[in-house]
């Protein structure tokens, strides 16, 4: 299942940063589709702790966003459509509060062709 969520500040008519990433929850991996101001790799790898889906690089623990209220079971049913978000300031790497909302919600088996998902 692929869920497309959209992350912004917590005011968007006041700041106007946002990303736009599509979480694939059977790989377990995060690709960046759009954005502007909050800076995060072209992907990554995510992990699901207690209802919160932290966003990490490559091969690396440390999260660089955290989605908390996110969590999608065994059964792909998924636990909330929105809540809050952090992660770092792409000019002072200090931490931001924002919001995340979910968008699109595919349930179809992805066969990527051309995409970092492919193998």
């Amino acid at each position: 299942m692929r869920l497309t969520i959209l992350i912004n500040g917590s005011d968007p008519t006041v700041n106007h940063d946002y990303a736009v990433l599509w979480l694939d929850t059977d790989q377990h991996r995060w690709s960046r589709e759009s954005h502007d101001g909050i800076a995060l790799p072209e992907w990554g790898e995510m992990r699901d702790t207690n209802g919160v889906t932290s966003l990490c690089a490559p091969l690396d623990d440390s999260p660089l966003c955290t989605l908390r209220g996110l969590h999608v079971n065994r059964r792909q049913e998924i636990s909330s459509a929105h809540g809050d978000a952090t992660w770092s300031c792409e000019s002072s790497h200090s931490p931001m509060e924002g919001q995340w909302r979910l968008q699109a919600v595919d349930r179809q088996i992805v066969h990527a062709e051309h995409a970092l998902f492919a193998g």
